[in-house]
């Protein structure tokens, strides 16, 4: 372990000379440091200005760990151009050699280059709150608790670890410093979307929601990690000089994948689908273990808080059963509002989603988005609940005869999302990280075409001509 350690350590310190003794680097962030804070406190003081006038407790109580956080993120954006050259900058100063050839493993050199990266933008966002805090501490306002401010520190440092790990990977794949600065956007935009989430947690929730953000970013950043641990090669850094784009050529690898040894429709169905089928087994187990603890506790939730937070009395509990069961006709119109084809390329649509929402997390928020509509199937029998109606009867007539169909497709999607992820931070020293992502797209298409879009079909169908009128039958007044 100290061996280990030490060479880490040796990489990073080489790293440390070199960037302090870059005026490029260090008189930004000097600069940055002496203006920032006092452009935020100024903001400060007028946001106080403003809400003492019209009024904003909320607001008050909350803008101080909001611009904490916001100063944590402006160093990270600005020192991300170190991360983003620590491998491909290297390459093209003709440096990188005497440290690739050197008996170092690759897990020392990719970890010293890290620690470097996420130390640097720490230690100017450190300065940058504390200066700040230093210079609000004279307004009239109450400084945030500690237990607050270790939560938005703990935050920022899963950002800088987020960031920073993501222009590592970035540094790693490209050929020259102008492409992957040119990347960069694909680190910075969603993170800054990601911390438009995040005020809306601290603005409009409690202290203790502020942990969700903290564990998935904390999760998002690990895997990002492991990703460019797994993928990283020292004789695949030496040994590419240029990136080309053959589109023909990801057609044909795509095409060969999709297709693979089958000759016909009939022969994929029998052979080449069963065979990636066979490989979502463990994927599908745990997300079928997650839908159903989504939809148990969304239940639980709508049994225990919305009668609390409705003031359900038995008399309105009856006026509403009386109206959901006196307007059981309007079921009749649905295919005329929504026909099925409209219904199918919604569901359609939504799979979509977490395919695309999933890709670019390593399966996260496809799961994530996966559980919000689990959620609302436990909401709705919640709900049914709550009314006096059957939750169990609910679930066979209005949920059960088109999600056999609806929720298997959903289910499958899933689990052939959650099998891109783990495949993509697994090492497979054969093959280039593009090689082994443009397989696993090529495997999910297998899956969307030849299982979910029949199975979304037919729970369309079905949803709009027959569950209709078995809710009708079953809960009929």
């Amino acid at each position: 372990m100290r061996r280990n350690w030490d060479a880490i350590w040796m990489v990073a310190r080489r790293e440390f000379v070199d960037q302090l003794r870059d005026w490029r680097i260090v008189l930004p962030m000097l600069t940055l440091i002496a203006l920032f804070p006092f452009v935020a406190d100024d903001s400060t003081r007028q946001a106080i200005e403003f809400m003492n006038k019209y009024g904003g407790d909320l607001i008050l109580e909350r803008l101080v760990p909001f611009v904490v956080l916001v100063i944590g993120f402006f160093p990270l954006s600005f020192t991300l151009v170190v991360a983003l050259e620590s491998f491909v900058g290297e390459k093209e100063r003709g440096t990188i050699e005497p440290l690739l050839s050197s008996p170092l493993e690759d897990s020392h050199i990719y970890f010293g280059k890290l620690l470097v990266g996420i130390t640097t933008p720490l230690l100017f966002s450190g300065v940058s709150v504390i200066l700040y805090l230093l210079l609000i501490s004279r307004r009239e306002i109450a400084l945030p608790s500690a237990y607050i401010l270790a939560l938005v520190s703990l935050l920022t440092f899963a950002h800088a670890v987020l960031m920073v790990s993501s222009a590592i990977v970035i540094s790693v794949q490209a050929t020259t410093v102008r492409a992957a600065n040119l990347l960069a956007s694909f680190i910075v935009v969603p993170v800054a979307f990601l911390l438009q989430g995040e005020t809306v947690l601290i603005f409009w929730g409690n202290e203790d929601v502020l942990w969700l953000a903290i564990v998935a970013v904390t999760l998002l950043a690990w895997l990002i990690v492991r990703l460019g641990l797994s993928h990283f090669r020292r004789e695949y850094l030496l040994g590419r000089e240029i990136d080309t784009l053959n589109f023909k050529h990801l057609a044909r690898t795509f095409w060969t994948r999709f297709k693979g040894e089958a000759d016909g429709v009939l022969e994929w169905y029998t052979h080449e689908l069963p065979q990636t089928l066979r490989q979502l087994v463990k994927p599908l187990l745990i997300v079928s273990l997650l839908g159903v603890a989504a939809i148990a506790a969304s239940y639980l939730w709508v049994i225990v808080e919305v009668p609390e937070m409705i003031t359900l009395t038995p008399d309105r509990t009856d006026r509403i059963r009386t109206f959901v069961t006196g307007n059981l006709a309007l079921l009749d119109e649905v295919s005329e509002q929504l026909p099925a084809p409209i219904l199918f390329l919604h569901n359609a649509r939504a799979v979509t989603g977490i395919f695309l929402f999933g890709l670019f997390s390593f399966g996260t928020l496809g799961i994530t988005f996966f559980l919000v509509n689990m959620g609302l199937v436990g909401a709705v029998l919640g709900g049914a609940q709550l009314i006096g109606l059957s939750p169990l009867l609910t679930f066979a007539a209005g949920i059960l005869p088109h999600g056999i169909f609806e929720l298997t497709a959903f289910f499958i999607a899933t689990a052939a999302i959650l099998k891109i992820g783990a495949q993509l931070v697994t090492p497979q020293p054969e093959k280039s990280l593009g090689e082994i992502l443009l397989v696993c797209i090529a495997d999910w298409f297998r899956v969307f075409l030849g299982v979910v879009l029949p199975l979304l079909a037919l729970a369309a169908v079905l949803e709009i001509y027959l569950t209709p009128v078995l809710i009708q039958l079953a809960f009929k007044p």
